[in-house]
């Protein structure tokens, strides 16, 4: 059991851990949104950029808890660099449901709904990880855990991709491929999460 002369500050932990939860409520807004009518897109565009504001202003708290705590169960840069792919997840989720407001897109295939259960997967575990930071030995099977999604997301943004080239239009095709972008990105965001708390465990080992 490590010993440790000072008490360490847990609160940047738990920030995370908050940021990663706002990622947990924007894919649910956006599988409402899935269902929706084009008439209650705006409404929930704006609780997703709601969703979005709150995740900056977790991160700026974070940055003031850090400038101002004694002791951090991890260097300082290794917290804002996870707080910072949190952020973009956030907005890579916002966008989604952007473009899908603003061209309309009432019906998207099977593989959106596949990749916001792998996003919604991906944000649960992070956010127990972010709260489990102070011992690194807990974390390798998380990322594990996160490289395995991260394999099944690229693998059905494939397949989204040959199907829109198939069945749309040059015009649905491009608005298609590009909400599968924002989505793949997002999950791209929370591995480089679990990749880079990777890094700390092998840094701090």
């Amino acid at each position: 059991m490590k010993i440790r002369l000072f008490p360490q500050e847990t609160a940047g932990l738990e920030l995370l851990a908050a940021m990663s939860q706002q990622a947990v409520h924007a894919v649910q807004v956006l599988s409402e949104m899935f269902g929706a009518r084009r008439s209650d897109y705006e409404e929930l565009v704006e609780s997703l950029s709601a969703i979005d504001s709150r995740t900056g202003e977790l991160s700026r708290t974070l940055l003031t808890q850090l400038r101002t705590s004694f002791v951090n169960p991890l260097p300082r840069e290794d917290l804002l660099v996870l707080s910072d792919h949190l952020l973009a997840c956030v907005g890579h989720l916002l966008a989604v449901g952007e473009l899908l407001h603003l061209h309309g897109i009432e019906r998207l295939p099977r593989e959106a709904s596949d990749q916001l259960e792998i996003v919604n997967r991906q944000a649960e575990l992070t956010t127990a990880a972010m709260r489990r930071l102070s011992d690194l030995d807990d974390l390798e099977d998380y990322w594990g855990d996160m490289l395995r999604l991260i394999r099944r997301s690229e693998h059905t943004h494939r397949v989204w991709s040959a199907g829109a080239m198939k069945d749309l239009s040059i015009t649905n095709y491009a608005r298609s491929v590009e909400a599968a972008r924002e989505l793949l990105a997002a999950a791209r965001e929370l591995t480089a999460v679990a990749t880079y708390v990777g890094r700390i465990i092998v840094k701090e080992s």
